[in-house]
């Protein structure tokens, strides 16, 4: 689906994107920065940044955890939504944000040496130690 839309955004509707085309496929981070900012592990696509909008971000705030990139969420609820790396022209769109089906699969699972140890990665893609 070339020009489909893929809306989504937070648990209260403060925040709320459109991703426009097609989507990466996900990326599965297990690495202690996602882990600590979720709760567990990230799952995450991405889209260029001339095929992403906002269409409501009353409640958008930013981190910037490391100079790498800063992680989108919601002030009002919590939800963490985005992942944007500082110098590319792409936004990382967290997949439960999305409202309905995405189309894609997980592709890989990365950092997967910082994972937790009460969990196991058994889906059968490709895990790697680190990036």
């Amino acid at each position: 689906m070339p020009n489909a839309i893929h809306s989504g955004g937070c648990l209260c509707g403060a925040v709320r994107f459109e991703a426009v085309g097609p989507l990466r496929p996900f990326i599965a981070c297990h690495c202690g920065q996602c882990r600590k900012q979720s709760g567990h592990f990230t799952s995450m696509t991405s889209v260029p940044l001339d095929r992403f909008s906002f269409t409501r971000q009353d409640g958008l705030g930013w981190y910037a955890a490391t100079d790498a990139a800063e992680r989108g969420f919601c002030r009002q609820c919590g939800s963490f939504l985005l992942w944007k790396p500082r110098g590319e022209e792409r936004m990382s769109i967290s997949g439960g944000a999305f409202d309905g089906s995405t189309g894609e699969h997980t592709a890989r699972h990365i950092f997967c040496a910082d994972k937790g140890d009460y969990y196991e990665i058994g889906d059968g893609v490709e895990q790697v130690a680190q990036w």
